[in-house]
This record gives C-alpha cells, sequence and structure tokens, in this order.
C-alpha cells in the first residue's frame, strides 16, 4: 500500500511539474518572445535602478553606434548606464516601443523606438531614439545584444 501511494505522489508530482517544463520549453523555441522579455526586463531593471542587472542585456563583445558620437564598446556603454544610476540628481526612465523581430538561425534584428523622460530641477524633457539592435544567441542559449545603431528621432 506504501508503495502504490509512493508511485501516485510521484506521479503526481511529475504531472504537476509538467506544465512548467513546456512553458519553458516554448520560450526557448520562440526566441522572439524570450528577446522581447529581455528588451522588457532591462527597461524595469533600468527604471528600478538595479545596476547589478543592467549590463546584462548586452554581449561583451558589443559594438554600437549612436548618431554623431563614435563607435562605442561594452566597457564604456556598462560606465555610462551604471552613471547614470547613479546619479540621484535627476530621474531617467525608459519606455519601449517593439516594431519589429526577425529571428533567422543565431541572429535576431529588433526595430524599436526607445522614449527617455528625464526629470531633472522640476523640469521634465522626454526625447525617442530610433534604433535598430541585432541580439546574437550565445554559447548558454541566451540572446545578448552584440550590435545596435541608434539615433533621435526628429520632429
Amino acid at each position: 500500500m506504501t508503495r502504490l501511494l509512493l508511485r501516485i505522489a510521484t506521479v503526481g508530482i511529475a504531472l504537476t511539474a509538467l506544465p512548467c517544463t513546456l512553458n519553458a520549453a516554448t520560450v526557448d523555441n520562440d526566441p522572439a518572445s524570450t528577446i522581447r522579455s529581455s528588451l522588457e526586463q532591462w527597461r524595469v531593471d533600468f527604471n528600478g535602478r538595479r545596476a547589478e542587472h543592467i549590463c546584462e542585456l548586452f554581449a561583451p563583445d558589443l559594438r554600437y553606434d549612436f548618431y554623431g558620437a563614435p563607435e562605442r564598446t561594452y566597457p564604456l556603454l556598462c560606465a555610462r548606464l551604471r552613471h547614470a544610476l547613479a546619479d540621484t540628481t535627476q530621474s531617467l526612465r525608459y519606455d519601449l516601443k517593439i516594431k519589429e523581430i526577425i529571428v533567422s538561425g543565431d541572429l535576431a534584428i529588433v526595430r524599436l523606438t526607445w522614449r527617455s523622460t528625464l526629470a531633472r530641477n522640476g523640469k521634465q524633457e522626454s526625447n525617442d531614439e530610433t534604433g535598430l539592435d541585432v541580439f546574437g544567441r550565445q554559447p548558454d542559449g541566451s540572446w545578448k545584444i552584440i550590435r545596435y545603431i541608434a539615433y533621435p528621432e526628429k520632429d
């Protein structure tokens, strides 16, 4: 009788865990959803001033171009992001609009717009930046930005 109860309990536990396993597999098999979630998590981390996670979206071999500035790298970006989060004299928040995600093999391209809102000295200013992010699948299976181009939108 005890063995029967143990078998029933084991089967019950296995069946309970099955939906979680299937959901994890769905996310892993849908890179666009994984990338969308990663971008949204970055926005939440930035707006929450969680500096410990702020560079996780980017690959160490990152190269990026922003309108009018020289090419930059991962260490420069991370330093700038951490500096922005540490500056308590201002509040900088981001909103995100994803226009398109195209996945092909181990690369993905995301067309998006980031809206930054800076509040300082009682004044608030918002700017939209259009960008093209290139994600690469990493050896651990995660997706990280390996290249991006961004530029301010004109009125």
